[in-house]
């Protein structure tokens, strides 16, 4: 029997679909909404930069649209979510414990996150500390000392930093709120009552193929090899796993335009036969983080939109080919530029340093309309009163080139 044939742009739009990416919000945001948009994803990388929006907030705004950023400080606080090592950093339903428990409980596999020779060294130290969020309830790393004052730099975390990030890696300690994006840590026994190690935890294998499976979900449609980086696996053996999917009716092979036999995930198959006539369509253009999933594998972004990313925060600024950091811009279903942008809060102004268009993309009236709407929505939402423009391809906002006014209406 013949595979399905697909297009890579009706590849591409199953995958956003399953991000939640190929149409533009048709309501307001609710408060629920953070959670439902974490859990089509699987996780939502962390990072604090802050040079715009920090990239949990706008990987949920690039979904949900103009949401108050708060409200996924309070999903975590209310226990809907926790933060552990996933894709990295990362909140994650916290109905998804178990998957991570093993990892906890093993934390000398866990590479540069846990010392053991820290935790060895200063375990009467770390034993008090224990004994103090017992005693006195939840902690910041903010609320201890250094013992050298003035000292800074990531080489020079105080002793109490380093003890909590190991407690929270062996996962003794979890997280229950931010304060200003500062991590609060508690006991993971208070956090978790009703869990049992002896009666609840998976094994690692079982835990693995339930990651494998959140990726197939979340990714839609994908290559083998794309599966194990969403949760940083090891590599897996596939082909059984694969093969019990497609006997259990989880998965289906189908054969795409250029990058030839891939999976789709059952979640999809209602939009199958629309993808196959080439009449699924993609109506969102937004601002993406670059710790979105749809970018965050470098490989998988390139092979299924042909968009080469490379984060250049960290490449000294004389080397740098794009900017400090950068954006990706979504349009109708394609990676069409990016931009580097800053958020100036107190003057609120949105400076677009520059912005680059990916090689064959044109300028057209459709795709300015686009770009101009998600450059909107965005200052909008991050409460810009103006948008500032500097670099820009040719023809491109030609009436506006000095910048706009942001309709607050």
């Amino acid at each position: 029997m013949s595979l399905p044939q697909l297009s890579l742009k009706a590849a591409r739009h199953l995958h956003l679909a399953a991000q939640g990416l190929l149409k533009k919000p048709r309501r307001r945001p609710q408060p629920a909404d953070i959670l439902s948009a974490i859990q089509r994803m699987s996780l939502l990388q962390i990072d604090t930069i802050n040079i715009v929006a920090r990239s949990p907030y706008l990987v949920l705004f690039s979904r949900l649209g103009n949401y108050p950023a708060q409200w996924l400080d309070d999903a975590l606080s209310q226990g809907e979510l926790m933060e552990y090592w996933a894709h990295e950093a990362c909140f994650l339903p916290r109905s998804d414990f178990g998957l991570v428990r093993h990892r906890m409980l093993a934390p000398e596999k866990m590479g540069w996150k846990y010392r053991q020779e820290w935790m060895q060294e200063n375990a009467d130290e770390i034993d008090q500390l224990i004994a103090h969020i017992q005693d006195n309830g939840p902690v910041r790393s903010a609320d201890f000392e250094h013992p050298r004052k003035g000292t800074s730099g990531w080489w020079e975390w105080k002793p109490h930093k380093r003890h909590l990030e190991g407690l929270f890696t062996s996962g003794k300690v979890m997280v229950v709120e931010r304060r200003n994006f500062q991590r609060v840590y508690d006991l993971t026994h208070r956090v978790m009552p009703h869990w049992d190690d002896e009666r609840d935890l998976l094994d690692q294998a079982t835990a693995e193929n339930m990651m494998l499976e959140n990726s197939a979900r979340s990714l839609g449609i994908f290559r083998g090899q794309w599966l194990a980086d969403y949760y940083r696996l090891r590599q897996p053996a596939l082909k059984p796993l694969l093969e019990s999917w497609q006997n259990n009716q989880r998965v289906l092979r189908v054969e795409v335009e250029r990058l030839g036999e891939m999976w789709l995930h059952a979640d999809l198959f209602p939009l199958l036969p629309q993808a196959e006539d080439d009449k699924l369509t993609a109506s969102h253009s937004a601002v993406l983080s670059p710790f979105d999933p749809v970018v965050w594998d470098r490989k998988r972004a390139e092979q299924l939109f042909d968009f080469t990313y490379r984060l250049e925060c960290y490449t000294p600024a004389p080397k740098r080919q794009f900017g400090y950091f950068v954006l990706p811009l979504l349009h109708k279903g394609r990676l069409v530029g990016r931009m580097d942008a800053k958020m100036h809060r107190k003057t609120g102004v949105l400076e677009v340093i520059a912005l680059y268009l990916e090689e064959g993309v044109k300028v057209s009236v459709t795709l300015e309309k686009g770009l101009t709407s998600a450059l909107n929505d965005f200052a909008l939402w991050q409460q810009a009163r103006q948008i500032t423009l500097a670099r820009l391809p040719d023809g491109l906002f030609a009436g506006c080139r000095s910048g706009w006014e942001i309709d607050i209406a």
